[in-house]
């Protein structure tokens, strides 16, 4: 017995010569669009109580009482013949078609690269038309900061408060979402003024609308909303985060992103990375007063889960024609600053590798108290600001005992490779 299928499904107990008699054509007997897997799945199915009358079936059969009845139909059926010859060329063109695919994926598979966290680096090197925004703009304290951002030059372009969508405050237009805020100014960066309680959140609204840099300046985020972040940030190629708990970044005469005071500095060729916001203040305005100046500024923060590290800041720094020197603000606890030495003792050693001067703050800090910052705890024997000084000294970083003496000190540094 021959089982034809139609386009309802099989045609139950009707022979093949009972159909033809009846006057269905091809088109009423099968319908081409239903998928082959259903297909067979019917012809399954109208057959099994045949089948299992021979057979026992399992597993290991069901794949030979498939091919062994598709056998019978195509020898019973010549216009199925056609069909199956068709569909089986197709089926042998697909399989050829991904073995090659799989081939070429493994031969090229070391170089196919996709875009990382590490690509967003170039990201922080901010300018004077970057377009910023600021979250929670309608707040007290970003109310003032963007203020005085504006006063500096930067290009701010917009805000966000959820629930305040289409007013105006400090004459720039308010949206409720980082979303539409993009769509509407094709910001670049965003600075969060936001409470801590919800900066997260926030902080992840900038990261799915793809914000090229995110500044949080928000302090006491819970830790574990960090590490989800943190998380997220690695697995994406398109958002760079500063911070949290951090003073932001600024581009001397061209733009300033945080709270950094921006009377203190002038572009010049030393570039600043630091976790420590009040000596960021103190290495700008010394290398100010000894003629030097900045490329840029970074504040990390000093959170155990940043967005930015003091090795992405060097990389950044080292690839720069315009920095001719680093300053690194360091502190107790953690192990970035051993980090920082491994990566420059690897890349900025020899001929033409760029002075690199670095202040550990914390000499004298009684182990287990922490210093102001989450990640600035000695615990454990570790983190210690003599063995961080150390570390970085073997690395070729000179290593100022004071924090008067980083300005002078990079001075000379200067002089002494003939820079200035």
């Amino acid at each position: 017995m021959c089982w034809v299928p139609s386009h309802q499904g099989i045609a139950g107990n009707e022979r093949a010569d009972e159909v033809a008699k009846k006057g269905h054509t091809l088109g009423q007997t099968i319908n081409m669009t239903v998928p082959h897997t259903d297909f067979f799945e019917n012809i399954k199915t109208a057959s099994m109580k045949e089948w299992q009358e021979e057979y026992l079936v399992d597993n290991q059969t069901k794949g030979r009482l498939y091919f062994e009845l598709l056998n019978r139909t195509v020898k019973s059926t010549p216009w199925f013949t056609e069909l199956v010859s068709s569909q089986i060329g197709n089926l042998v063109r697909y399989v050829s078609r991904m073995a090659l695919l799989r081939r070429l994926g493994v031969l090229f598979k070391q170089q196919v690269r996709y875009a990382g966290y590490d690509d967003t680096i170039p990201n922080l090197m901010v300018k004077k038309e970057t377009k910023v925004l600021c979250q929670g703009i309608t707040g007290k304290h970003a109310t003032l900061h963007v203020k005085l951002a504006v006063e500096y030059g930067t290009n701010m372009v917009g805000g966000v408060t959820p629930g305040k969508g289409g007013k105006k405050h400090l004459d720039l237009p308010v949206f409720n979402t980082v979303k539409e805020a993009k769509q509407a100014t094709n910001c670049e960066a965003s600075v969060i003024y936001v409470p801590p309680v919800k900066a997260g959140a926030a902080i992840q609204e900038a990261i799915e609308a793809e914000i090229g840099l995110i500044v949080c300046i928000s302090e006491g985020i819970p830790q574990h909303d960090m590490v989800k972040i943190k998380h997220g940030l690695l697995r994406q190629g398109k958002s760079r985060l500063i911070g949290p708990n951090c003073a932001g970044l600024i581009a001397p005469d061209q733009c300033k992103i945080g709270v950094m005071p921006g009377s203190i500095h002038k572009k010049g060729c030393i570039g600043i990375i630091s976790r420590s916001g009040t000596l960021t203040y103190e290495a700008v305005q010394q290398t100010t007063d000894v003629g030097l100046g900045q490329t840029l500024c970074l504040g990390i923060g000093g959170d155990p889960f940043n967005g930015t590290n003091f090795v992405d800041g060097i990389r950044l720094f080292l690839q720069d024609a315009n920095t001719k020197g680093i300053v690194i603000i360091g502190e107790i606890g953690g192990g970035e600053e051993e980090k920082a030495a491994a990566y420059l003792k690897k890349n900025n050693s020899g001929k033409g590798s760029k002075p690199v001067v670095a202040y550990v703050a914390g000499l004298y800090a009684p182990p287990g108290r922490r210093m102001g910052h989450a990640g600035a705890i000695v615990s454990g024997g570790q983190g210690k600001a003599v063995d961080k000084i150390r570390t970085l000294t073997a690395a070729g970083v000179t290593c100022p005992k004071s924090p008067n003496d980083i300005g002078s000190t990079m001075l000379n540094e200067m002089k002494k490779r003939f820079l200035i």
